[in-house]
């Protein structure tokens, strides 16, 4: 048995977990755009919205993502490592503490008693089931962390001085970078809200709240597009019939989303009174340095699309870009990804400014801008690299290829017609955060053009939610075998005779993220024990 036969029940398992999380999710969001607008009265009832806009965040932003990072890690790691997977039945374990807290947190999302949207910000309170259920699915996703630091860790044992494969590299990066992420979000929820929502203490610090979540509310995003970035830089070259224009800037740009991606929560505090200027400048300053690697991700890939274009025999300055296989999907949802990150790029440099962003913090572009990156930039490539490894995991040829292309066009157009009209209404002032918008007549008038442009979005993202679903499942039962079983990792265009240490290693990284963290987050949370601050009783909606 080969070691990706062996990370195949994980991957499979993992991801199609996320994949009916995503379904449902997408099911959930064409109802609060229809419910937004006041199209269908009967539809109308706040405590539903809430109870939805929970339930989808919560699926899209922790279910989706890490059940298929988590997969799509497994079968990364023992298909570039070429070895088998390091404690098997610990990796299982993990799958199903992840699962206990899915389930766990579900029965208060469904029934009402966790409309705390997916930041679950106090003064709001859930029923404590969902903060355990939180708790357990972010120490199920532990065990991963653990699992890929020790499947490097064997393999260069095995392999001393040899260049970690850039797929692994990029894993493991990511492995580190959830660890410490989630230990923000882990420390709010153990320690203040289960004994509060337990009834344990009265009160809770709501400015020690959100500054610990700010830990981990922008460095997810990351965790989340690790993948994306994985993807592009590894599987999507070869898949273009080319190679990868550089894998030192690859893992240059790992480098720099790891040791910059943490310490920068405060600019989603820029409105919040907890914290000084001061120090909300230092985190602004971290967060427009992400833009670097993003950049080096653009030039790297597109280089590397333009290598494919050219041995396929692309002539003049743009004609490589017709001769790239289009009708691949991986280099589909590639392009596509990328082009949406232009758009999604551009608002979170709007967002990252800590002026600019008093003009569209509580408004209906941000709305906008999260889900053209996340839902946009990143999903498109977990569909993508779904598209190419469920071929390889299941030894059968993809069900449809034309019909996963024509997913992937729906998606994108879909998540153009939603997400720009709420840039545009954002701008106009449309709040984000509320379940309807009773305000001046003429001023709620300007904006049904946009929201009626939301709703045909939502329904072609949801038939293209539906049309994924079908093609993945429909693999299983193809009576087709893939024509290639291996996955093909991008080989350099420039061979790599060797790699320096520090680009081939981690403990120097993490050792300078620690300083990092400690000079952005140690007093900005010390002050909390040091000064009289005031708790807040619970409030639900």
């Amino acid at each position: 048995m080969s070691h990706s036969t062996k990370a195949v029940s994980l991957g499979l398992a993992n991801m199609w977990v996320a994949f009916t999380a995503f379904t449902a999710a997408a099911l959930l969001g064409l109802y609060q755009v229809i419910e937004r607008i006041d199209l269908v009265p009967a539809l109308k009832s706040p405590e539903l919205y809430f109870g939805s806009v929970s339930t989808h965040g919560v699926l899209m932003g922790f279910v989706l993502t890490t059940f298929f990072i988590v997969g799509f890690g497994y079968y990364t790691a023992s298909t570039s490592l070429k070895q088998d997977i390091w404690n098997k039945p610990l990796a299982w374990f993990g799958f199903w503490l992840c699962m206990a807290g899915v389930v766990l947190a579900a029965v208060p999302l469904l029934t009402g008693n966790a409309s705390v949207l997916y930041t679950f910000y106090p003064p709001l309170m859930a029923h404590p089931a969902f903060y355990i259920g939180a708790a357990l699915l972010v120490v199920g996703s532990w065990v991963w962390c653990l699992e890929m630091v020790m499947m490097l860790a064997v393999w260069k044992k095995a392999h001393p001085g040899e260049t970690v494969p850039l797929a692994m590299y990029g894993t493991t990066a990511n492995a580190i970078l959830w660890f410490i992420t989630s230990l923000g979000v882990a420390s709010e929820v153990l320690f203040q809200l289960i004994p509060w929502s337990l009834g344990l203490i009265d009160t809770v610090d709501v400015g020690l709240a959100r500054t610990l979540f700010s830990w981990t509310l922008h460095a997810i995003v990351y965790f989340w597009l690790f993948p994306a970035y994985i993807a592009l830089y590894t599987l999507v070259p070869s898949a273009a019939g080319g190679r990868l224009f550089s894998d030192q800037m690859g893992r240059f740009a790992f480098i720099l989303l790891l040791v910059f991606s943490v310490p920068i929560g405060f600019h989603h505090l820029y409105m919040d009174p907890f914290q000084a200027a001061g120090w909300k400048f230092l985190h602004m300053t971290g967060t427009f340095m992400v833009a670097v690697p993003t950049l080096i991700t653009g030039f790297t890939v597109i280089a590397s699309l333009e290598v494919a274009g050219r041995l396929r025999g692309g002539k003049g300055l743009f004609g490589w870009i017709a001769a790239l296989p289009w009708n691949n999907p991986i280099v589909l949802a590639a392009c596509l990804a990328m082009l949406m990150l232009i758009f999604g790029g551009f608002g979170g440099m709007i967002n990252a400014s800590y002026s600019m962003n008093a003009m569209v913090h509580n408004t209906q572009w941000v709305t906008g801008h999260f889900h053209l990156i996340f839902a946009g930039t990143t999903v498109i490539m977990y569909f993508g690299a779904a598209y190419y490894i469920w071929p390889k995991m299941t030894g059968k040829a993809l069900s449809s290829v034309k019909l996963a292309n024509a997913q992937l066009w729906l998606w994108f157009v879909g998540m153009l017609t939603l997400t720009l009209p709420w840039h545009q209404i954002g701008i106009a002032g449309q709040p984000r955060r509320v379940s309807s918008t009773p305000y001046d007549e003429s001023l709620v008038q300007s904006w049904i053009t946009s929201e009626m442009l939301m709703i045909v979005g939502g329904a072609i993202l949801v038939v293209s939610a539906l049309m994924l679903v079908m093609v993945l499942f429909g693999t299983h039962g193809n009576s087709q075998p893939v024509d290639n079983p291996e996955v093909e990792y991008a080989e350099p265009l420039h061979p790599v005779a060797r790699m320096p240490h520090l680009m081939n290693s981690f403990g120097f990284w993490v050792g300078l993220i620690v300083v990092y963290m400690v000079a952005s987050y140690g007093y900005p949370i010390l002050q909390f024990f040091l000064l009289d601050t005031y708790g807040t009783v619970p409030w639900s909606i």
